[in-house]
């Protein structure tokens, strides 16, 4: 099945990418790898922020990584031209969680996101990873990811 009818017939409509807030670029293609700047949780409220350990919770946290994901897939949808079916496999995820010092759980926060991402894609969504705390984060948000994608 094909990554937007699997998108499709899960409801998901991917966002438009969202252009940078300082001087970078969202994505870099070199050969078939898609490198994508970080996503920083936010949805159509605006962006969504809070600490972990402190003014937030794990589910919390989770919920505002998986809006990374789809952020993230946004991005790649258009660094492919808007054709999300060029998308051969998430490659690796990086995820900051905006925390205290003493919270130990970034891993459970950035399962918003990967589990996000094989619900959404299937074996296409299954990845690398790493998860670790941010002391604070661009414009007090919860959470940033950035990913590594193989193209067509």
């Amino acid at each position: 099945m094909s990554n937007s009818q699997r998108l499709a017939d899960k409801g998901i409509t991917l966002p438009e990418s969202a252009a940078p807030a300082a001087n970078y670029v969202p994505f870099v293609q070199t050969g078939n790898t898609l490198y994508v700047s970080g996503q920083i949780s936010q949805d159509a409220s605006g962006f969504i922020t809070g600490i972990l350990g402190d003014t937030m919770s794990v589910e919390e946290g989770a919920a505002a990584a998986q809006t990374c994901a789809l952020q993230l897939l946004g991005q790649v949808k258009a660094a492919c031209g808007g054709d999300i079916n060029r998308l051969k496999r998430v490659v690796k995820l990086t995820g900051f969680v905006n925390s205290t010092k003493d919270f130990t759980q970034q891993p459970a926060v950035i399962n918003g996101c990967s589990d996000f991402m094989v619900d959404a894609l299937g074996d296409v969504g299954r990845h690398a990873r790493s998860a670790v705390s941010a002391g604070a984060l661009p414009f007090g948000v919860a959470v940033e990811i950035e990913g590594i994608f193989e193209i067509e």
